[in-house]
């Protein structure tokens, strides 16, 4: 071959190469939010209970052969069973801490519940305080409870605006009432994980989880990787876990940072720490799990396979649907169900 042929292969396989370099990596298949899965002890007065306090946005119907309930595009379903499914109140806690509503005005909300003779599941306002509905009757800020005496000193008052509660729902589910826009609708499902960062990066490589911004939506140190990058599993680990701070269901304080979270279509899987470790599986329990659909659930299962995800379930009969069941960070079950 003649030098100048020689020379012009060369920069064209050259060019070749950049181009290659220069293209985006291709980006992982977004999947759906689906469903939350609950064990109940009375899967009927379950699903009835939610249209009580969410009456603009859930309606108790049935799906797939399940009692259910319908809240925007997506479902909780309800399996049967006949022992009290164990909470973090009355067995280990899993990595699903709540689930919950945005509502545009949380006390009015609250105040509905009150009146309804719903339970409300309070929080302590201080280590030495008292019991409250909402995040808005303690001090502002998520102090510890030395900013909190120094708080008091200089006569701060809580703003009994706004925030956040809970409550206490059927077979003890704990349900977020948190005011956010004018729009009355399930927006979450709040997890507790050991290392936040490298939670989020699974969800965004695995499931195309997309980075969000705002309450309960993002790192403390920046955005993960994007969907099809490899994990900085080295770097997402962390033991600077922040102090505790209240308002908290424990009167010990509540480790709120570092926090982050990510979205799946409009639902925020929101995270906070839980230092140490050793949260349970969530099989058998309360929310048992959440579930993401595909419309292709065998290319699916195949790149989960390919990436070294744990598989819990194979791919079976799911009513008049299929499904597969993954485990995630911190023992999550995630289940994937084909929706053509």
């Amino acid at each position: 071959m003649r030098l100048a042929a020689r020379i012009a292969l060369l920069v064209l396989s050259i060019s070749l190469v950049v181009r290659a370099q220069d293209r985006p990596a291709p980006t992982v298949e977004a999947l759906h939010f689906h469903h939350v899965h609950l064990n109940s002890m009375n899967p009927g007065a379950a699903a009835a209970y939610y249209p009580k306090p969410f009456e603009k946005s859930a309606t108790k119907t049935t799906f797939n052969g399940f009692e259910a309930v319908k809240t925007g595009n997506i479902y909780i379903l309800f399996t049967k069973v006949n022992a009290p499914p164990t909470n973090e109140l009355t067995g280990l806690q899993t990595s699903v801490w709540h689930f919950g509503w945005n509502t545009p005005d949380s006390r009015k909300y609250n105040e509905m519940f009150r009146s309804m003779g719903l339970e409300i599941a309070q929080m302590w306002d201080a280590a030495d305080g008292k019991l409250v509905d909402l995040s808005s009757d303690t001090l502002p800020g998520f102090p510890t409870q030395e900013q909190i005496l120094e708080l008091r000193a200089k006569g701060v008052q809580p703003t009994r605006q706004g925030g956040f509660g809970y409550l206490r729902g059927p077979d003890g589910a704990m349900i977020e009432n948190a005011q956010a826009g004018d729009t009355e609708r399930f927006n979450h499902v709040h997890m507790y994980h050991e290392h936040p960062r490298c939670a989020m990066e699974w969800y965004v490589k695995h499931l195309g989880a997309r980075m969000p911004q705002g309450r309960g939506g993002r790192g403390s140190d920046g955005a993960a990787p994007a969907a099809g990058q490899p994990s900085t599993s080295a770097d997402c680990k962390t033991t600077a876990y922040a102090p505790p701070t209240w308002p908290s269901f424990a009167k010990t304080g509540f480790v709120r940072d570092p926090a982050g979270g990510v979205n799946i279509d409009d639902i925020s899987i929101s995270i906070r720490p839980w230092p140490g470790g050793g949260l349970a599986s969530t099989r058998g329990k309360l929310v048992d799990h959440w579930a993401v659909s595909t419309a292709n659930l065998d290319a699916t299962v195949a790149r989960l396979k390919s990436e070294g995800v744990k598989f819990v379930e194979e791919i079976h009969p799911w009513g008049t649907m299929r499904a597969a069941m993954i485990e995630g960070p911190d023992r999550i079950a995630i289940e994937i169900v084909e929706v053509k």
